[in-house]
């Protein structure tokens, strides 16, 4: 199978070809840019390079959320747009879970973690192992630090528990404990090829479902309520 991830959920643009058993090519940097203005050259150099076309593709995947707004929009605008007009099909996967999967094929607990606004973060906790395999144990979620930072240092009683995510370093800091851990650079942000591998496991699907998932409403839905009074 032949799998193209696409991630524009936060800072990091990224993208990914990959099989169930190689990432043919990845692609991955922070911009300032819109990530519509990067995001599909990135996936069209990718493809030229790796000597593949869209047609070639079986599935496509986009990070559902959480995560920006305007970036969730993108990256599911784009793939639901390619997988209408070549009649593919698709998966919308969590921003999290994604973060989770980087670190598939390792023994350990995951705490993926993103900032969602002031002192609220957005997190979920995964178990992965040397299989292959990423078992989530919650939910996501929208809770304030310090309710995360309880939880944290509830499992580092006992295990080490991995943050990944834009917020892992504040999170780490706050917990201050010998058993919560920071991911190492390349695995604590969002990869694309880690994108693909959770679609696999999730399955495709038409892209009339693909829909973003905010988990906090937007801020013109925050602007009507202040200017109605609620």
């Amino acid at each position: 199978m032949l799998v193209i991830g696409i991630d524009t959920s936060g800072k990091t643009a990224s993208c990914a070809l990959c099989t169930e058993d190689a990432v043919l090519a990845e692609n991955s940097f922070v911009t300032r840019l819109t990530h519509s203005q990067v995001i599909l050259p990135m996936v069209k150099d990718m493809l030229k390079n790796a000597g593949k076309t869209l047609s070639d593709i079986d599935g496509f995947a986009a990070v559902s959320g959480p995560g920006s707004y305007t970036g969730l929009r993108i990256g599911i605008s784009a793939v639901k747009g390619i997988c209408f007009a070549l009649d593919k099909k698709c998966a919308g996967i969590s921003a999290l879970e994604s973060l989770a999967y980087n670190f598939s094929g390792t023994d350990c607990l995951v705490c993926s973690v993103m900032h969602a606004r002031q002192d609220l973060v957005y997190t979920a906790f995964f178990r992965t192992d040397v299989f292959g395999n990423v078992q989530r144990l919650t939910e996501d979620k929208i809770i304030t630090e310090e309710e995360l930072t309880a939880q944290l240092l509830g499992f580092g009683k006992t295990e080490k528990v991995i943050c990944a995510g834009d917020y892992s370093e504040k999170m780490t800091a706050l917990a201050d404990c010998k058993n919560v851990l920071r991911a190492a650079p390349k695995l604590n942000a969002p990869l694309a090829s880690s994108l693909c591998y959770a679609a696999m496991k999730k399955g495709f699907s038409s892209p009339d479902c693909l829909n973003a998932e905010y988990m906090q409403i937007t801020k013109a839905e925050k602007d009507l309520e202040e200017k109605n009074g609620k």
